[in-house]
């Protein structure tokens, strides 16, 4: 289960020179169905829709002679206008990056399958949830804040984002980490990304929370309490997408077969379980692999662990007054706990295939929550009334003209007869001389379709009439009750990660009076977590202003407690890369059959001397950094590497004149991995770099023994609860 990004061709060290057609993709990779632009399979080869031929050519496919040099008026003259290729290929270049993403823009992306289990049946008469119904899927993964070229481990808000090619159109399910939303109406989505983007003076800090005007807004606009208390969890740094729940956040309305609705909130369980890293893995991971959750997630699948997750709903009746046991279900900061409405699985989700090119899956994949099939339908929460403007809008901007449902990622895998025509980017070749109806010069076509005939019929949801003004519902008005239930929910070790967090937030605000506000707000959530933030920035604790809410904890809201798959874990093997090598092969065949990926770490690249196939070195004590592992497995205590010298590795650092028996690098090796709560194994032999890491041999989660098989068997039943919690006791 290695994934070892090698080329899936032998490359030779010299330029090759024989002309011969493009590879064909790895096989963990591929790309969008081969549909038309009106939604029809065209049976074609996928490969026939990249680069063909063996010969470079112009855009218009003449092949070319030569393309290091620009035409010139002689070998020292100037160059000349007519030279068409440099134009061209300048051109394109100047033109080949679009618009961002205002938000989520940084994101990673993979292609599925998404199989339904048919329990929605009975609810719904969406096509794609009948039984055994199987659907292409392709499902972005982003950070909200950042910019493209931000870090994957900073603490914020994931966007799960799926795309849905159903036989009866797309279905764009576009959600979240986390159940709730910073505001309850889309008029101030614009407020809460302005204040949580870089300062516009200076343009910093990027892609965190952590500055004024964030804590700014959201300490003055109360309803952002919730969403905020989530981010400052462990929520708020996933270890991976695979590990990462999924929300649709809003409520939807599913209508049967018989016309009946319930109103249903969508969740994403992921298989792995929902795990985080500890703040200063995020820290670490941001400098030494800024793209550590998209390698991640492209490993994974390359190495043939599947990432997976379960679709479930959450079922309420579809009442006037759209409420659950007190919850106001189009309210989108509010949750309804999985106590009072247990989530029903429907479907599983499977990604399996890795995108071939990032900009035309990738960047170019639009998503839109009004991308809808019979059977879902929206409700009236104001905040995905906005986001049915929004989400057009910015694809018209950000993808160039209204046609961007042509581009190969986007288009529907159902018929498309849409009577639009021209525009920015037509790819079609459309026929007739009536595009509008009804017409008679076309025969009548396209024609309408009845509900019999699987056309999209809104539920006539009755609307109450009202005079129009600008007010929110009563009952969005309790900014506090949710909060402190998840706050209650939390074990005490994630309310200390919590606690830190919001401390480390608030402290790098310049501004006093905004850090005394956020104490106000913390005040009203509990009285534990807003003095322990109050004592991290040195300030005096506010009353609380609110009566706390009488409600009980929600134990589904916490992350520990269970026990895990552990497909696709990466365990790092530590060796000198000279001795015990038969011991090295049976950890790492052992950890490879048990669906994990196992990572040889040595003093220097290459392979290790051993009988049967090669051991590959995956990564040096140069390169190697502990939070690309789940956990280690030391086989005896290497000695310092030629390199070890703070002049070529600042790791290593100055060593001294008695030189240390194990090299310092894996010394800070074992050092983080055991401050994050991973699990230690080792031979006997190991025991000596334990002792020049200052690590007792007997403390929780540290197993070392002659026995591979033994040791190994601990670690994988420590690994299935994620971290060695022991390592984390809790005052509170």
């Amino acid at each position: 289960m290695t994934a070892n990004h090698a080329p899936h061709e032998p490359t030779e060290p010299h330029e090759p020179r024989e002309p011969h057609t493009p590879l064909p993709p790895p096989p963990d990779q591929e790309g969008p169905e081969t549909v038309s632009p009106t939604g029809q399979a065209t049976g074609e080869d996928p490969a026939r829709v990249a680069q063909s031929g063996a010969y470079l050519t112009t855009a218009q496919g003449a092949r070319l002679y030569e393309s290091d040099h620009s035409l010139k008026a002689g070998a020292r003259g100037p160059v000349l206008l007519q030279d068409h290729h440099l134009r061209e290929k300048i051109t394109h270049f100047d033109h080949e990056r679009i618009p961002e993403r205002v938000v989520h823009a940084r994101g990673a992306a993979a292609h599925g399958v998404f199989r339904s289990y048919g329990t929605a049946s009975r609810v719904t008469k969406a096509a794609f949830l009948a039984p055994d119904v199987e659907t292409p899927v392709f499902v972005r993964f982003s950070t909200v804040l950042g910019s493209r070229g931000s870090a994957d481990t900073v603490r914020d808000t994931r966007g799960f984002a799926t795309k849905f090619y159903t036989e009866e159109g797309t279905f764009d399910l576009v959600g979240n980490n986390i159940p709730v939303f910073f505001i309850q109406d889309a008029v101030k989505f614009p407020d809460i990304i302005h204040a949580g983007k870089p300062h516009p003076d200076r343009e910093i800090p990027q892609a965190q929370s952590a500055h004024d005007t964030f804590w700014d807004f959201v300490t003055l606009h109360t309803e952002a309490t919730h969403h905020t208390l989530w981010n400052m969890s462990d929520r708020g740094i996933p270890r991976s997408y695979r590990m990462m729940e999924g929300f649709g956040v809003h409520t939807f309305r599913l209508e049967a077969e018989d016309g009946g609705t319930t109103l249903v909130k969508f969740h994403w369980k992921p298989r792995l379980g929902v795990h985080s890293l500890v703040w200063e893995e995020a820290q670490i991971a941001g400098g030494v692999d800024p793209d550590f959750h998209r390698r991640d997630l492209h490993d994974a699948i390359e190495a043939g662990a599947f990432p997976q997750w379960e679709l479930g709903i959450q079922t309420f009746p579809d009442t006037p007054e759209q409420t659950f046991e007190g919850i106001d279900l189009l309210d989108p900061t509010k949750i309804v706990p999985e106590e009072l409405a247990p989530v029903q699985p429907i479907g599983l989700l499977t990604l399996n295939a890795n995108p071939k090119n990032f900009f035309a899956e990738t960047e170019q994949v639009a998503f839109h929550p009004g991308h809808l099939v019979p059977g879902i339908d929206i409700t009236d929460d104001p905040l995905l009334a906005g986001r049915l403007f929004s989400y057009l809008d910015t694809q018209i901007s950000r993808l160039g003209g209204p046609n961007f449902a042509q581009l190969p990622i986007n288009r529907p895998h159902a018929p498309v007869n849409d009577m639009h025509r021209d525009g920015m980017h037509q790819t079609a070749v459309h026929t007739g001389i009536a595009p509008y109806r009804p017409n008679s010069l076309d025969g009548g076509c396209p024609f309408l379709a009845s509900a019999e005939q699987g056309a999209y019929v809104e539920v006539p949801v009755a609307v109450p009439e009202s005079a129009k003004r600008r007010v929110a519902p009563e009952s969005f008005g309790d900014h506090f009750s949710q909060p402190r239930q998840f706050w209650l929910s939390m074990t005490p070790t994630e309310r200390e990660h919590i606690i830190a967090a919001y401390t480390f937030e608030l402290g790098k605000c310049a501004v006093q009076a905004v850090r005394e506000r956020a104490l106000t707000v913390l005040a009203n959530i509990d009285p534990v977590l807003c003095e322990g933030v109050a004592a991290g920035l040195g300030l005096p604790v506010p009353p609380a202003t609110v009566p706390f809410a009488d409600i009980e904890p929600s134990p589904a809201l916490s992350q520990l407690g269970a026990v895990w798959p552990l497909d696709g874990r990466t365990v790092g093997i530590v060796t000198d890369g000279t001795t015990s090598t038969d011991t090295v092969r049976a950890v790492h065949d052992a950890v490879d059959a048990a669906g994990m990926v196992p990572l040889i770490v040595g003093p220097t690249g290459g392979t290790l001397d051993a009988t049967g196939a090669p051991l590959m070195v995956r990564r040096t004590f140069a390169t190697a950094r502990s939070v690309e592992f789940d956990t280690l497995f030391l086989v005896g205590a290497p000695a310092p590497g030629l390199d070890a010298r703070g002049s070529l590795d600042a790791k290593a650092g100055h060593l001294p004149a008695d030189t240390p028996p194990v090299d310092p690098r894996v010394t800070l090796l074992l050092n983080e991995a055991y401050r994050h709560g991973k699990a230690i194994g080792g031979t006997t032999g190991a025991a000596g770099a334990l002792r020049a890491a200052g690590l007792p041999e007997d403390a929780p989660g540290v197993v070392l023994g002659d026995d591979t098989g033994a040791v190994l068997a601990t670690l994988t039943e420590l690994l299935g609860k994620h971290r060695v919690w022991q390592r984390f006791p809790s005052a509170l």
